[in-house]
């Protein structure tokens, strides 16, 4: 749910995407030190990408879905992949004379077959006219590219690899492509630091990921299945001002789509802590300047509200009457309800600060809201409210705005399983929810017992998930780190990593019986830098806790 009152910004419809189709053919190194992929440069006067290396390809043409019957196909290749191989045979064709076709006994296409070949006439008629079938059943689908939001021009591009014919010997068109060449992924990345090989960002990550494979069959034993390795459509943020693309699994994608739907390029993403960042027309974002291991960029302070209707501040974060001081500041001195995710001492201390700023500032009293510390608290985390929340008791602010009456209305959650007294807010009309420390970006919360509790976790990350598919939640703003698109598949790998990691603990536990947490902690965070071991001890006892409980295994005390 969004409220186009609520952007940053009027709204572009981007353009509609055009279907292409490329493919990266490959061949392995006769030395044996991996692979190369064949790359060619578009002409300097192209009016899509002049003078970049890419890949061969172009735009499906409707005769592409019409030539089925010209093509092979493998058990599994849908429809629409075989018109995208049909699509990148032809371009490769007509770009680089590359002819991905076999004669009737299996024989693949050589270069005398090629000499017979008119580039410039219809390529499927051709092939049928000599017997060819195309060897549509060679390709396999990559990956999948959309162009940015913002681009005039738009190709959805689904990228494709195949092998390169033996005897074959590939020949720019001179028109649209020149300067075939073969080359690794590495030297090609390389070259491109260098700044002699200009590529775009699709082909960079690509590349990036095909540098990751050592042999052409590690290539196709991992696209057996018929699926793309990854689908993107990249969002583009600042940072130092320049323009930097970012991939749907990368930390600021989720933000730059909450305040840019359209793609439209102006958000800042570096990290600010003496300003306010604008999420949307009523939400800001203040970071305390207390950047650590546990705390990522520093914790996040938010308002929600605007001069209309006040606003309500949650987490005014650590004791820090400087960040206190900002947070006021954004507001304009006027807010009306002061709340707290929980007793932790980088959320709760500014609190009181911000109460006494208003009232040396001659405002109207805010009460502080939250849940009180329980007994299990540490003592630095101990916290009183000024009045305890209600699991989903509202939070309202009304006003009249220059578009008439508006409302903000912010639902406590309660989630223990971090802390005893955790508690998540929902912005019901915009569908946003602030996750304190429950869900965070960039790292796994720290559960530890005894006000942590690892089964309570769990549940309230399903009741987050019920809560975001009944109230049509996309995005969570975290206490730390960027916000978080795709709120439910969040939940759901978070939930997924949290049982894997408890099954390894279980195994720890299992192998070494006797053992104390520490010899497990080795065992079931092997995948952690031994560093970190001292705080993913604290989790790790939370799990065995939960292992007790649950009556998984009998463990010597």
């Amino acid at each position: 749910m969004t409220r186009p009152s609520q952007l940053l910004r009027d709204q572009r419809p981007p353009a509609d995407p055009r279907p292409a189709a490329t493919v990266l053919l490959l061949r392995d190194r006769s030395d044996g030190a991996g692979f190369e992929v064949l790359m060619t440069r578009r002409s300097p006067t192209a009016s899509f990408l002049p003078g970049a290396y890419v890949f061969p390809g172009g735009g499906i043409d409707a005769l592409d879905a019409q030539s089925h019957a010209a093509a092979a196909r493998r058990a599994g290749q849908s429809d629409a992949h075989l018109t995208q191989a049909i699509a990148a045979i032809r371009e490769s064709f007509e770009e680089l004379g590359v002819l991905l076709a076999r004669h009737a006994d299996g024989r693949m296409a050589a270069a005398d077959d090629i000499a017979t070949f008119d580039r410039a006439a219809p390529f499927v008629a051709q092939c049928m006219a000599r017997g060819l079938t195309l060897a549509a059943d060679e390709l396999h689908a990559l990956a999948h590219w959309t162009a940015d939001r913002t681009q005039p021009k738009r190709f959805a591009t689904q990228f494709l690899v195949a092998r390169m014919p033996e005897g074959q010997t590939p020949v720019a068109d001179e028109s649209e492509q020149f300067e075939p060449q073969w080359i690794t992924p590495a030297a090609a990345l390389q070259r491109f630091a260098e700044g002699a090989f200009p590529i775009i960002f699709p082909t960079i990550k690509t590349l990036e990921k095909l540098a990751d494979f050592g042999s052409t069959d590690a290539v196709f034993a991992a696209l057996a299945h018929e699926q793309v390795l990854w689908a993107c459509c990249p969002r583009t943020g600042l940072i130092g001002g320049q323009e930097r693309r970012h991939m749907e699994h990368e930390a600021a994608y989720g933000e730059l789509a909450l305040v840019s739907p359209d793609g439209q390029v102006f958000h800042p993403l570096d990290w600010q802590t003496t300003q306010a960042v604008a999420l949307r027309r009523n939400v800001l974002r203040l970071t305390a300047p207390n950047a650590g291991v546990m705390t990522g960029p520093g914790t996040n302070s938010y308002l929600v509200g605007e001069t209309a209707t006040g606003f309500i501040a949650i987490d005014p974060g650590p004791s820090d009457p400087a960040h206190v001081r900002r947070l006021f500041d954004a507001a304009g001195g006027d807010i009306r309800h002061i709340v707290c995710t929980h007793s932790h001492a980088d959320h709760s201390p500014g609190a009181a600060l911000l109460q006494a700023l208003l009232a040396d500032a001659g405002r109207p009293a805010a009460a502080i809201r939250g849940l009180p510390s329980a007994p299990t608290a540490r003592p630095a985390s101990h916290f009183t409210p000024d009045q305890a929340l209600s699991d989903g008791e509202r939070l309202v602010l009304s006003g009249t705005g220059a578009q008439g009456p508006v409302s903000h209305t912010l639902q406590a959650v309660f989630t223990p399983g971090h802390a005893a007294n955790h508690v998540c807010f929902l912005l019901e009309e915009d569908a946003l929810l602030f996750s304190g420390d429950h869900i965070l970006n960039g790292s796994t919360t720290v559960i530890d017992p005894p006000d942590g509790n690892m089964a309570d976790y769990l549940d309230s990350l399903a009741r987050l998930d019920t809560l975001c598919a009944l109230q049509g939640v996309e995005f969570i703003l975290p206490a730390h780190g960027y916000v978080l698109g795709d709120a439910r598949g969040v939940i759901a790998r978070l939930q997924s990593h949290r049982l894997a990691r408890e099954a390894k603990v279980l195994r720890a536990m299992q192998a070494a019986p006797d053992g104390t947490p520490q010899d497990w902690v080795r065992l079931a965070y092997d995948d952690a830098p031994p560093a970190l071991w001292p705080i993913a001890e604290r989790s790790l006892l939370a799990h065995v806790e939960r292992i007790r409980a649950l009556g998984l295994r009998h463990v010597s005390n």
